[in-house]
């Protein structure tokens, strides 16, 4: 592979994850699985917004869909992005906002934990 194949690539991830959405939705989803109910209720963005990103986050190869049901969760195919992320922000002295989910959900996964 050529240097600058390397360097494509890796340009191309950076500015995946570089808009301010889409860094959203990474640190949401954190190291665990998420369904895209939750990451409305935690970023307060529309479906069809948060859909999009997605999209886009899954075409580059950073987030893995599983479906039930109705239902789509999705987690980091590499959660080491996640410390790349706080890294950056440790650096500049930023503070990552935190994202829980909610409690009033009813997809399949929160159905079997009530």
């Amino acid at each position: 592979m050529k240097k600058n194949d390397s360097l494509n690539q890796i340009s191309v991830i950076l500015k995946t994850i570089s808009h301010p959405s889409r860094l959203a939705i990474l640190l949401a989803i954190g190291e665990g699985e998420v369904c895209v109910c939750h990451l409305e209720k935690m970023l307060g963005m529309s479906q069809s917004h948060i859909s999009q990103q997605l999209m886009i986050l899954r075409e580059v190869g950073i987030v893995l869909p599983r479906r039930d049901y109705r239902y789509i969760h999705y987690k980091l195919v590499y959660p080491k992005l996640l410390g790349l992320i706080g890294g950056i922000a440790g650096i500049y002295g930023i503070a990552l906002p935190e994202f829980h989910a909610p409690n009033n959900c009813d997809c399949s996964k929160c159905s079997k934990n009530k």
